[in-house]
């Protein structure tokens, strides 16, 4: 019988920012300090590479056979990103997992970053136990989405990208369309009303987790909303990419 795994690191690469930590796979919480450097200019697959070799150096406690999991913002599909979020366009076709395998000089599991992050709030957070279809999305520069059916993950859905307009939806409801066009909560609500009740309409989900980082304002907005489905927020937030990563290496 295959030893049980009960720490794995993750790594999410995001635009702004490339953070790790060491995951505690039973509890699905951090066991170290989050290390954090800022995306190189332009991204690039090279510089984003040096990034994460230097936060997985500044990393305390980072053993070989440690489990590595990596969230990227792209369309993953067998370990080559499709897509370029906030990035470089060369990652488009890009063999991203055996890149970085060849670089780190070990094995990891790569995966798209909103999907990292609804694995952690499926696992341990506020979707754990919850049966049937639970659609998570992740609110900042964009709006990235995990969809999990009774536990498992379905990969890849872009709900970001559905035509509103005739632009990409997230380009709208987004918070950095609030941020943008200065908009209140009350604002930014009628904004997020007319995403969501597209949603449900499209796929009638059994529970809606609202993650990213304008979560942790979640009183100022999600009373707002007026849906038939149940919406609440992530528990993981800013942590959620690290860990579901993490979690998904430690398989």
């Amino acid at each position: 019988m295959a030893k049980k795994v009960s720490r794995a690191v993750g790594v999410d690469i995001g635009g702004t920012g490339i953070k790790a930590g060491i995951v505690d796979l039973e509890r699905g919480e951090l066991t170290s300090d989050r290390i954090r450097v800022d995306t190189p200019e332009g991204a690039t697959p090279d510089d984003v590479l040096t990034a994460v070799q230097e936060v997985l150096e500044r990393l305390p406690g980072v053993e070989g056979d440690l489990p590595l999991g990596v969230a990227f913002p792209a369309i993953v599909k067998r370990g080559t990103t499709m897509s370029a979020a906030n990035v470089s366009d060369a990652w488009i076709g890009f063999e991203a997992e055996k890149f970085f395998e060849k670089g780190l000089g070990r094995g990891i599991h790569f995966v798209n970053d909103a999907d990292a992050a609804g694995i952690a709030e499926v696992r341990y957070g506020a979707a754990r136990g919850q049966d049937g279809l639970t659609i998570l999305t992740t609110l900042g520069t964009g709006i990235g989405s995990a969809f999990i059916y009774d536990g498992m993950l379905i990969p890849n859905t872009e709900l970001g990208h559905l035509s509103y307009k005739g632009d990409s939806i997230e380009k709208y409801a987004a918070y950095s369309a609030m941020e943008r066009d200065e908009l209140s909560w009350e604002k930014w609500a009628k904004r997020l009303q007319k995403f969501y009740d597209h949603v449900d309409f499209l796929f009638s989900p059994d529970l809606l987790v609202v993650g990213g980082g304008v979560s942790k304002h979640h009183d100022r907005f999600l009373p707002l909303l007026e849906l038939t489905t149940p919406i609440v927020p992530a528990v993981h937030r800013n942590s959620a990419g690290i860990i579901g990563a993490a979690s998904l290496a430690g398989d």
